[in-house]
Formats: structure tokens, C-alpha cells, sequence
């Protein structure tokens, strides 16, 4: 499932020369799936993602089922994943939640913050610093054990309810975060509307504010076509992190408006023509990404897998008729 020499890699100027998926296919993907996925299945994801060459792979979230019942099997999934040789962080939402990940062994949880009242209101039924303030002994306890944070923040670029939201409102919960003890950041585009230029102010503005570009990741929905350009703007900027689903998979559950995760697949597709290297084995990705479109009962949107799998199919049909010949 490649073409051959196809990405030309062609280096840009100004760009890393390596970047860091942060896979998030099989949290951030599957919640928002209407059916549920056996748990046998999700595991089978996950070690597929990490012989695809993906080092840091979301494997669920250790939010009460009530909210998320498509990940309710966080307790039976996540001894299934013990050996791989890859990152496996965990989405905890309080202390709950972190009790339930470390008794399980896991090493890097996230938490998730919203940089509007509204968001928070919807997702966390709190304001926005009542949920800082919920994080705070999550994020301390952690750290005391030796277990890597990151803070999500969603809603850095526009607000279903509120519209645009001003730089300096996302810069003051990036730093509460920070200060908190978050060793990175990771910069969502919920919905799905930032532009390149925005990207860069916001960029600028963290590191005016003394928040460094190294404790930074960027996750960029698609909603209107611009995640790679996005993901581009951040790379100029020397961010190094980049969030992305595998097969395009997941939106937000408590944001109607959002529609699916950047495409593992399209990232790498862009990366390799620029010479930047993932680690990642593309023709294993596609190939686990028809996997699961499988699974789910319907075609992945991501176009890599479909102009791959198609450019496979065809391949495959010309070789049957040349042995019918």
C-alpha cells in the first residue's frame, strides 16, 4: 500500500527534521464512535499502531462510563497492551480517574482543560478554574510518582458558543497548566477553525509568555480543510509534537461541530515529501487503517487510505486479469 518513490522528499527550509506523532486513533477516535468497539479489537488496534511504528499511542480514557461508555473498558484493555515497547498514555479526569490508571501501571496520563466558560460548562460541568483547580492535586500526585502529564486544552482557536476566542484567554490557561506542573501541552483546534496566521500568533504569544515551543503539540481537526496547513504554520514555529488519528477516526462527543482528527496517514503523507522523519512504516499504517475502517462498517476518510488502498485494489485486479491472460 505505497507508491514507489512517491513522496519525493523535498526538505524545506526553517522545519525539524524529525516530529513526533502522538497517536490518538484509539482514544480520542474510538469515543467517538456510535457503536463500541470489543475490547479484544481495541487492543489488536493498538499493537498494529505500534508495529506500524508509532511510539506514542493514546490507549484509553479512565472517564466514568457514564460520560464515555464507548471506553468503559479501560480496566480490561490496558493490561492487554503491557509489553509493547511504546508510550501509553491515559486520558484521567480526576483523582478517580488516576487511582483507576496507576493501579494499572500506567506511566503518562493527560488531563483535559477547556480555555472557554462555555467548553467547560458542557464537558466538565465546571468553570474554568474550577476544573484548573480539580486538576491541580491530579497533576501533583502524578508528578510525586514519577508520571509524565500532559495538559490538553481544547478550544484554543474558536468556540461553538462563544465564537473567536482571544489569545490572551488561551495564553493565561496554558500557563495555569504549565505552572500546575503539565511537562506538555497539547494546543486543540476542537472545531476545527484556526488558520495558519492564528496558529503562529498563538505560537508567539506562549513564548512571549515564557512557554517554551519544546512543551508544545499541536492537535488540529479538519473540519475545514486547513489541519495540514495548521500543522504546517506549527512546524515552522519548531514545534515537534503533532497530534493525529489513525484513518482520520474521532471528533469531540460534547462539540457537535467537530468533525474528524488530522489523519495519521495525511501527516506522514506530508511529512515524508518534506524529508521530516516519523519512524512510522506508512504501507502498515494504511493497511491497519483499512483494518479498522473494517471494524467500524465503513470507509476511512482519510484520503491517503483511500488513494492508497485504491491504488492497492487496482494493482491487485491487474495482476488476477494478467494471470487470467
Amino acid at each position: 500500500m505505497t507508491v514507489r518513490g512517491l513522496p519525493m522528499a523535498v526538505p524545506a527550509p526553517g522545519l525539524p527534521t524529525r516530529v513526533r506523532i502522538h497517536e490518538v486513533g484509539a482514544r480520542d477516535g474510538l469515543q467517538n464512535e456510535k457503536i463500541t468497539v470489543p475490547t479484544a479489537v481495541k487492543a489488536e488496534f493498538v499493537h498494529r499502531l505500534a508495529e506500524a511504528g508509532l511510539t506514542t499511542i493514546e490507549a484509553t480514557s479512565f472517564v466514568h462510563p457514564k460520560w464515555v461508555p464507548q471506553l468503559a473498558d479501560a480496566e480490561q484493555l490496558f493490561p492487554l497492551l503491557s509489553g509493547l515497547p511504546v508510550e501509553l498514555p491515559v486520558l484521567v479526569p480526576n483523582e478517580r480517574g488516576l487511582d483507576r490508571a496507576l493501579a494499572l501501571g500506567a506511566r503518562r496520563v493527560a488531563v483535559f482543560a477547556s480555555a472557554t466558560e462555555s467548553f467547560a460548562k458542557a464537558n466538565l460541568n465546571r468553570t474554568v478554574d474550577e476544573s484548573l483547580a480539580m486538576f491541580h492535586p491530579v497533576v501533583e500526585r502524578a508528578k510525586a510518582g514519577g508520571v509524565h502529564v500532559r495538559g490538553y486544552l481544547s478550544m484554543c482557536f474558536g468556540d461553538p458558543w462563544e465564537g473567536a476566542v482571544p489569545v490572551p484567554q488561551v495564553v493565561r490557561v496554558c500557563r495555569a497548566l504549565i505552572d500546575m506542573g503539565c511537562d506538555e501541552l497539547s494546543l486543540g483546534d476542537t472545531i476545527g477553525v484556526a488558520t495558519p496566521g492564528h496558529v503562529e500568533e498563538l505560537l508567539t504569544a506562549l513564548g512571549e509568555e515564557g512557554i517554551p515551543v519544546s512543551a508544545l503539540g499541536v492537535h488540529f481537526h479538519d473540519t475545514y480543510g486547513q489541519a495540514l496547513a495548521n500543522t504546517l504554520a506549527a512546524l515552522r514555529h519548531g514545534v515537534t509534537t503533532v497530534d493525529a488519528s489513525a484513518g482520520g477516526l474521532g471528533g469531540c462527543p460534547f462539540a457537535k461541530s467537530a468533525t474528524g482528527n488530522l489523519a495519521t496517514e495525511d501527516l506522514v503523507w506530508m511529512l515524508t515529501g518534506l524529508g521530516i522523519d516519523t519512524g512510522v512504516d506508512l504501507g502498515r499504517l494504511v493497511a491497519t487503517s483499512v483494518w479498522m475502517a473494517g471494524r467500524l462498517g465503513r470507509p476511512s476518510p482519510s484520503r491517503t487510505v483511500r488513494a492508497l488502498s485504491h491504488e492497492d485494489a487496482e494493482g491487485q485486479e491487474g495482476r488476477e486479469a494478467h494471470k487470467e491472460q
